[in-house]
């Protein structure tokens, strides 16, 4: 990937493509394709065919998608199948037909059992039923990684695919469609704090700037047909996390736990050895990181 490629970022606006979007122009990449959704309607197969055929970009970051936590996936199942993997097939396709040197597809954690070993390895994928609250995104995501898959092994592609641990920091969604992370900073500014679940399954948590770093790295350093797992190496409860983010906002109200409320997965912690032996390591610490996304919600948001 040369300084000059034609590379193209499908969801740049989005939480993830916009941190991948400004490393980039940082390094110095200045032929960057970008489409709004109003521009691109991704699951619109007849207007991304014409898309790649105008612009041909060498190089695909894919991430655009619907995403969301708990409540998001259970209460819009059938938009999270349908449009994630709409925009999915469309493009993928169109990179293979228009001649893409490169596509980065990053799939999603849930998509590994609901029961998987901990940590969990890349080869454990289809391995066991998948938690029923992420069950419509994640069989979404499964389909992207196999199409790709799929692509390479037929076409001769050059199409990989990534497993990022949850994402979070400055810019992402603070509402209650958003991951558990964003979720509960935004209630901790408020007077109340109501968890849903019992506080006890765990999770891996990657600052954004840490995760768009090593999306970059894999595009220019790996071309290989497995998946690669991207994440820190540490878990923590959900109880943990709550009184993480309870110390770094000083909040002084009332917080509980809904139990009656869905934990979803027990334990979600991947094994990122195999990029850690490519050289690869995250440099924001879990508490560093919660300081420097609270900071910037009271600064952007906290009034709202």
């Amino acid at each position: 990937m040369q300084r000059n490629s034609r590379i193209f970022i499908a969801g740049h606006q989005g939480f993830i493509g916009n941190a991948v979007t400004c490393q980039l122009k940082d390094l110095g990449y200045k032929n960057l394709i970008l489409r709004t959704h109003r521009e691109l309607d991704l699951t619109d197969q007849k207007k991304v065919d014409t898309f790649f055929k105008k612009t041909r970009p060498e190089y695909v970051f894919f991430l655009a998608a619907k995403v969301g936590g708990i409540y998001a996936n259970s209460t819009y199942p059938a938009e999270f199948i349908y449009q994630n993997m709409a925009i999915q097939t469309n493009t993928i396709h169109a990179s293979y037909r228009y001649g893409v040197k490169k596509l980065l597809f990053p799939g999603s954690a849930c998509m590994y059992p609901k029961h998987c070993s901990q940590p969990m390895r890349e080869e454990h994928l289809l391995t066991g039923s998948i938690e029923p609250t992420n069950e419509p995104f994640a069989v979404a995501k499964i389909s992207g990684v196999k199409m790709c898959q799929s692509y390479n092994r037929q076409y001769g592609t050059h199409f990989i695919c990534t497993v990022p641990a949850t994402a979070y920091g400055p810019g992402d969604h603070f509402d209650v469609n958003g991951h558990v992370m964003a979720a509960l900073i935004g209630k901790f500014f408020g007077k109340e704090v109501k968890i849903w679940g019992t506080g006890k399954p765990r999770r891996e948590f990657i600052f954004i700037e840490d995760l768009a770093n090593a999306l970059i790295f894999l595009m220019q350093n790996y071309s290989g047909n497995e998946i690669i797992n991207i994440g820190t190496g540490t878990d923590l409860s959900i109880k943990d996390l709550a009184l993480k983010i309870k110390d770094a906002t000083l909040f002084k109200g009332k917080m509980s736990f809904e139990k009656d409320k869905p934990d979803g997965i027990p334990r979600r912690l991947l094994d990122s050895s195999k990029i850690f032996k490519m050289r690869w390591k995250p440099k924001i610490k879990l508490d560093e990181g919660i300081r420097l996304t609270c900071e910037w919600y009271q600064a952007n948001l906290g009034s709202k």
